[in-house]
């Protein structure tokens, strides 16, 4: 314990440099990707027929090994190797692969007959949808963009192996020395970072949905 609190005493800057860039590298993506994914999943509810086929192509992006995915994008997007581009890219692709169907299937959990209400109150299309169903969905939403957010702060680590990791690059450094000190900071940094993550997003959902919780005290 004592070669941890010394390794961060020394090497404070690049920790919090580390983590900085784990933090951004983590969210930019999840945020890119739940705003590509909300009209995605729309679309497979609002035309049924697509629904299969996009959760069957997300199925299929979301296989894809993250290291794969980091050295192909490259030689796609014409970005160097090092570019955090990829990271962020990569990142976004797996989150609107895994929110498209939670999206989808949030607006489908939704009881028909709420809408047919709020239709027949003389709510259009755009605002039945921002204002009765995606709210209603919010709480499946939410649930699949903490699993999102947690998957992006692991998978950011992977990135150290070209370069651009945030805190993987403590793993790696540790590693190459023989020396357990960054990887243990690393560690205990991204679990930290992944609660926080979780309880910001479950504090963000009791407050835009506060009716879940008068529903389960009831």
């Amino acid at each position: 314990m004592n070669d941890v609190w010394t390794y961060l005493s020394q090497n404070q800057s690049t920790v919090l440099d580390a983590l900085q860039q784990h933090v951004v590298l983590a969210v930019l993506p999840l945020l890119i990707g739940v705003v590509v994914a909300l009209p995605v999943g729309y679309l497979g509810v609002r035309y049924g027929w697509l629904y299969h086929p996009i959760l069957n192509v997300s199925g299929l992006i979301y296989s894809i090994p993250s290291l794969a995915v980091f050295v192909a994008l490259p030689y796609v997007l014409g970005t160097k190797i090092l570019s955090p581009v990829n990271i962020v890219v990569a990142l976004a692709l797996y989150t609107v692969a895994l929110m498209a169907r939670t999206v989808a299937d949030g607006l489908r959990s939704v009881d028909p007959t709420l809408t047919e209400a709020a239709t027949a109150m003389g709510y259009k299309r755009t605002r039945r949808l921002l204002e009765v169903e995606l709210p209603l969905a919010a709480p499946v939403i939410l649930a699949g963009v903490r699993v999102a957010a947690v998957s992006n702060i692991s998978l950011v680590s992977v990135g150290a192996l070209l370069g651009v990791g945030g805190l993987g690059a403590l793993f790696t450094r540790g590693f190459q020395l023989f020396y357990t000190a960054p990887i243990i900071v690393g560690i205990v940094l991204s679990i930290a970072l992944a609660a926080v993550a979780d309880l910001l997003i479950v504090l963000f959902q009791r407050a835009v949905t506060p009716w879940t919780r008068a529903v389960k005290g009831a």
